[in-house]
């Protein structure tokens, strides 16, 4: 995937994101090269993080007037007051970035764009738990670990209270705090006090690592005679197509007959991991169509490297965004797969995010994108061919209890099963059809003997 622009004081790695903090949006990450004597000059300049950040936003924004507002009286207005701090020149940036009216067009203190760096990479420095906390008594409980993780190479279960963290008691935590407490740098350690039923409190040392996020689930699901398998995608992270990959291969190596996928809920991710899983299941056709400032179309079409060829159903729901969306168009105008579910987000709009000076970031809408046919689904997202609305109830049973996902509680998915069998049956009948077709009878041989 190409960068959106290329800057001559940026180096770009081309990372497009969408909608995980902001659903419905796709993001390319620039970093400034600055020399250290100008690092050193920005610590005590906060209005050059303004005018970078007007820069940035007077070349790429995707409307070139500005919303209709002055955007020049709005630099000088921005670098004509004095700020008594850092956090004062942020406040007024964010502000002068409301006049575009674009939620999507943001800034983000140098924590917020930590934040959004860590999820968008699919990966952590942590020892690989997942963790919960009592409503009752806040203990704090890991409830999962992660295969060949530090906490399951040093011995810690499913069950182990963590009492205390470096020495410091867990009791007063929320569990923000103690998952924060638990990461750190790679290589590092951190000391836990383990709580563990039938034994006295422990210590353990552990090492940290850097831990991938799972973000694809997948099961075989035995549904009559055939073997549905399912694949839940909940976000598009940097790992999110090579792990999509293994899935796949993996279902095809036992012998699924065909296959669900469920993107609801997923508010969107790497733009460039929605093209790549796109062109798991197609060998042809436009994935995409993105729109600049100046009109520039740039078509993205699939390369004829699909895994599989079977049946597959796309469960959404109006939280499936952006690179949801744009997955679930390209499988829908190449009539690949069938869409199931409700209607989608519906936010076609393409972001580049930029790391500022001194770690702060910004996000500036740059372009418009559209599903393969050149639909628009800005407002009014991806209809789906079979549309099935869960009732509250239904709603409340599946999110109280993920589990219920993709079983006979989940509506949507039943559908789903209904249409990939008959999509299984009539492909098998056509299978029997050409085996059992009766072949041509070869011509006959004649000899003139004399």
């Amino acid at each position: 995937m190409k960068s959106l622009f290329t800057l001559s004081a940026i180096t770009c790695r081309p990372i497009l994101w969408s909608g995980l903090l902001v659903p419905a949006t796709a993001f390319t990450f620039c970093q400034p090269f600055l020399t250290e004597s100008a690092q050193a000059t920005l610590q005590d300049s906060p209005k050059v993080i303004l005018d970078e950040a007007w820069q940035l936003v007077n070349q790429f924004y995707v409307d070139g007037t500005f919303n209709h507002q002055d955007w020049q009286s709005t630099r000088q207005s921005l670098l004509s007051k004095q700020y008594s701090s850092r956090d004062q020149a942020y406040a007024a940036l964010r502000q002068a970035l409301t006049e575009l009216n674009d939620p999507y067009t943001r800034f983000m203190s140098p924590q917020e764009f930590q934040v959004l760096t860590t999820q968008t990479s699919g990966q952590l420095s942590g020892i690989g738990i997942r963790l919960e906390q009592s409503e009752a008594n806040n203990a704090i409980t890991i409830v999962k670990l992660m295969p060949k993780g530090p906490a399951l190479e040093a011995g810690l279960r499913v069950g182990d209270r963590i009492v205390a963290i470096d020495g410091t008691s867990t009791d007063a935590m929320d569990l923000e705090t103690v998952s924060n407490s638990i990461r750190g740098k790679v290589d590092s350690t951190v000391k836990l006090r383990i709580s563990r039923a039938g034994q006295s409190p422990f210590d353990t040392n552990i090492k940290r690592a850097v831990i991938e996020l799972p973000t694809v689930h997948t099961s075989i699901k035995q549904e009559g005679s055939n073997r549905i398998g399912y694949i839940r995608l909940v976000e598009f992270s940097a790992h999110a197509s090579e792990q999509m990959r293994t899935a796949i291969e993996d279902l095809e190596t036992k012998k699924v007959d065909g296959f669900v996928l469920d993107l609801r809920g997923n508010p969107g991710g790497l733009l460039n991991a929605s093209i790549e899983i796109a062109e798991m299941w197609l060998n042809r056709g436009f994935i995409v169509h993105t729109v600049d400032r100046q009109g520039k179309k740039d078509d993205i079409v699939a390369h004829p490297t699909a895994i599989s060829k079977r049946p597959l159903v796309v469960l959404v729901d109006g939280d499936s965004a952006s690179s949801s969306e744009i997955l679930t168009g390209a499988l829908q105008d190449n009539h690949r797969a069938k869409v199931i579910g409700t209607s989608t987000f519906g936010k076609a709009l393409v972001q580049s995010v930029h790391k500022l000076s001194d770690g702060s970031g910004l996000a500036i809408t740059v372009a418009q994108y559209f599903t393969p046919n050149g639909t628009d689904i800005s407002h009014k997202g991806i209809t789906p061919d079979i549309a099935v609305k869960l009732t509250p109830k239904q709603l409340q049973t599946l999110y109280s209890d993920p589990s219920s996902f993709a079983t006979f509680d989940d509506p949507q998915y039943m559908q789903a099963v209904r249409s990939l069998q008959q999509s299984i049956h009539s492909l098998n009948r056509q299978h029997q059809n050409s085996v059992t077709a009766p072949q041509p009878p070869k011509p006959t041989e004649t000899a003139n003997h004399s």
